[in-house]
């Protein structure tokens, strides 16, 4: 199981499933305007930026253009202070943005601003105390941890180094589909894994579960203030029977308490009408709770006031209604393993011609 979209590190596009719904299938273009890098599934863009209130803001999208803070998730104190003059000035800038959005965080969850708004959430544990999280967890994640730890797992933080980026290389081409898609990391050389794992460095924590000498799994967080958020959980396949995520969610708990935070944060509890799916049960049974905070739309143009209006923000996983949507993963998840199957089978057939014109 991997965290998809943990956090937005890389813009709201990026690295996850947003719910703003903007798909960056083109860029857009804004004469003038200095670019930004921002990766999404895996794949590198450049799109129009400006420095406004000390924020970098980035526009992503097509024929609607959606303004945020770039790295909304991990920047660190308030994200908007003034949203009058953040506003007056991302109007008068380059950007040509149709709509803006932010989102007030932890522990600030009361709507404060006379801006269009709707719940966003988050999935979240508090960590104040470690034994208080760890008696409320159900029974059977409990016995998890400990089955980990029965069957050889060593969990612990790692330093960021080729030791660990290798063994997380080597998990990421593990496997070519994961959690119903393809998995983006799948193929990427080692340079480009250990390039997207080094982002703030400074105020990150990896921690590795580890059977023998062997790296079966690895949990990333960012502290941000007062919280920290997972930035990437994934563990090999071939060792789901030893439950290194039960372990390695066991650790960070720890971590945190030991620093003083006050919550963890693991990507949105739903996303969209997608409340049934195996990653929305791992997180409740490993003792996240749904956290409801405010995200403010706001338009900018005409254009963007009927966005707003129409509540297009909410994306295809948030406008389509949960039974069609559950159809419709179910086909992609079932559409993903025939592709990895017959690509797999390629593979095998590939190397054992190359073997017997070797030999």
């Amino acid at each position: 199981m991997v965290a998809p979209n943990a956090v937005r590190i890389y813009g709201r596009a990026g690295n996850a499933v947003g719910s703003c719904g903007i798909l960056l299938s083109a860029m857009t273009t804004c004469e003038n305007a200095k670019l930004e890098e921002i990766r999404v599934a895996g794949k590198t863009f450049h799109v129009p930026s400006a420095e406004i209130c000390g924020r970098t803001v980035v526009v992503t999208g097509n024929w609607i253009r959606t303004a945020e803070v770039k790295d909304e998730a991990v920047v660190e104190g308030v994200v908007v202070e003034d949203p009058g003059s953040f506003i007056t000035k991302l109007k008068e800038s380059k950007l040509q943005a149709d709509v803006f959005t932010f989102a007030q965080r932890l522990p600030d969850t009361a709507p404060k601003y006379d801006y269009h708004w709707e719940w966003d959430n988050c999935a979240a544990i508090s960590t104040a105390c470690f034994n208080e999280w760890w008696e409320n967890l159900p029974q059977v994640s409990r016995k998890n941890v400990r089955r980990s730890a029965r069957r050889g797992v060593v969990v612990k933080i790692v330093p960021f180094d080729d030791d660990l980026v290798k063994g997380i290389h080597r998990i990421y081409n593990s496997i070519r589909v994961r959690d119903g898609r393809l998995f983006w990391h799948y193929g990427q050389d080692i340079d480009r894994v250990r390039q997207d794992l080094a982002t703030y460095l400074d105020r990150s924590d990896f921690i590795g579960a580890y059977l023998g000498e062997e790296l079966i799994g690895f949990l990333k967080m960012v502290y941000v203030d007062q919280v920290a958020t997972i930035f990437h959980i994934i563990s090999m396949d071939d060792h789901y029977d030893k439950r290194p995520q039960n372990a390695l969610i066991a650790k960070a708990a720890e971590v945190c308490e030991q620093k003083g935070i006050s919550h963890l944060i693991y990507g949105k509890f739903i996303y969209g009408n997608k409340r049934r799916s195996s990653l929305v049960e791992f997180k409740r049974r490993n003792g996240f709770q749904q956290i409801n905070f405010p995200r403010y739309h706001i338009s900018l143009t005409p254009l963007g006031d009927l966005f707003v209006r129409l509540r297009l923000y909410r994306g295809f996983a948030g406008l389509v209604p949960e039974p069609i949507l559950h159809v419709i993963l179910n086909c992609r998840a079932w559409y993903y393993k025939a592709i990895s199957t017959n690509r797999t089978l390629q593979d095998r057939n590939s190397a054992g011609v190359a073997q017997r014109q070797s030999s």
